[in-house]
Formats: C-alpha cells, structure tokens, sequence
C-alpha cells in the first residue's frame, strides 16, 4: 500500500513549468549572459533553420520549383501582400525587415513542438526584445517620416474638442503600452499551451487515464501547431499596423 501510494506521489510530482527553464549547455554552473544556453542553441536551430529555407532551398531559382523553393516563395508573398495590403506601397522598403521578424517567430514557435525541444518564444526576455525593437523602429520612422508631425497621431480631430485632451492621454498611454502587450501576448499563448500539454502527458503515464490523455494530447498538439503559425501571424500584422501608423498619422 505503501509502494502504491509513493508510486501515485511520484506520478503526480510534475512541474511543468520547468520545461522553461534556461539551463547552460555545458556544465550546470550559474547563467550569465555568455553562457551558451538552451536558448542560445534553440534560437541558433532557428536561424539555420530559415536560412535553409530561404537561402539553400531558393539558391537554384528553378522555373518549376522545389517543394523547399515553393514553401519559400509562398512565406515571401504572403508577407509581401500583408505589408502592402495594411501599410500601403510606402510600408514595402521594410519588406526585409518584417519577413525577418516573422520567419524567426514561425521557425522559433514550430521548432519548439518538437519532442524536447525549447520553446524560444515562450520566453519574455525573448519577445520583449522583438516587440522593443520593433517599438522603437517604428517611433523613429514616424518622426523621420513626419517630424513634429507624427504626434498627430496622438490627437484625436474627429473627437469633439473637450474630449480630445482626455484621448490624447489614453493614445499615448497605449502607445507606450504596446511593446508590453505585443510580446506578452506571444509569450504568453506560447507557454500556456506548452503547459497543457505537459500536464496531459504526465496523466498518460496513469493506465486508467491514458487514452483521455493520449486523445487530449494529440488535440491540443493539433491546436499548438495552428497557434504557432497564427501567433506569428498576429505580431507581425500587429507590427505592418503600427508601421502604418506611423507612416500616415493623420489617416
């Protein structure tokens, strides 16, 4: 009775947030910022990763392409029409920019389905610093863009003209806002889903529960590889948005 119970104790002993946690790649000292960790490896399997794609299978440029030389050209004018579609023809000379921001978070989330794996973007270190740049692009380009200008972006004119003090607060506090909600939204959905399914697998290992949990695993693996695609899909559409913005504030 008493194996039993040690046996239940250790089955539901699980923590499935550890799977988020940066170790060093090499011995198990304490981490500092040049310590070649899980992540440092993860992110470097990305970056080869896109550049296989990108680079290795578009290097012949076959008039009947590739299955690899496709999946490239289909990636570039989805992002190509996505720019041109939300900013307009001006927003296109950032084309380099964007399609770089949203092969490494595509690459990054599908890598990291992968059995274990590390989910890159699950990080907020990681996607503050993605949504940070971004911020700060996109604020430079406005007054470069615009000069003084690109505050009108802050004033709503449609608004009648009490009210419009009280907006122009509310703007530039979600304008400051936005870095914060850009990554913790990537960062969060990342890691919740992570989470389930590891509270899933560890059920699996209970004979009684098993099959729910094998059917309960493959459903929501099948709904993680939808959010991976759809979650790089929303921060770079998030980001031809305030590109936008700040290529034509008064619109």
């Amino acid at each position: 009775m008493a194996t039993e119970s040690a046996g239940e104790e250790k089955l539901f002993n699980f923590h499935p947030m550890d799977q988020f946690i940066v170790k060093p790649l090499f011995g198990d000292g304490p981490v500092q910022w040049y310590t070649i960790t899980n992540v440092t490896l993860w992110i470097a399997l990305t970056i080869l990763a896109i550049f296989a794609l990108l680079v290795l299978g578009t290097s012949r440029r076959a008039i009947i392409p590739s299955r690899i030389q496709s999946i490239g050209e289909l990636a570039y004018g989805f992002i190509y029409k996505m720019i041109e579609d939300v900013t307009g023809k001006d927003g296109v000379k950032y084309f380099p920019y964007i399609m770089t921001l949203f092969m490494f978070i595509v690459f990054a989330n599908f890598l990291g389905l992968l059995p274990l794996a590390f989910t890159t973007t699950s990080h907020i270190a990681v996607t503050i610093v993605l949504a940070m740049l971004v911020f700060v692009a996109v604020t430079v380009i406005g007054f470069v863009k615009n000069g003084i200008g690109f505050l009108s972006l802050f004033w709503v004119s449609a608004a009648p003209l009490p009210l419009r003090p009280i907006l122009a607060v509310i703007e530039i506090i979600s304008y400051f806002v936005r870095p914060v909600s850009h990554s913790v939204r990537l960062a969060g959905n990342m890691m919740a889903g992570h989470a389930v399914i590891k509270v899933f697998a560890t059920f699996a290992a209970a004979a009684v529960i098993a099959p729910v949990s094998v059917v309960a695993i493959s459903t929501i693996y099948a709904l993680e590889v939808l959010v991976a695609f759809i979650q790089a899909y929303v921060f770079t559409i998030l980001t031809c948005v305030y590109l936008r913005d700040a290529l034509h504030p008064h619109h």
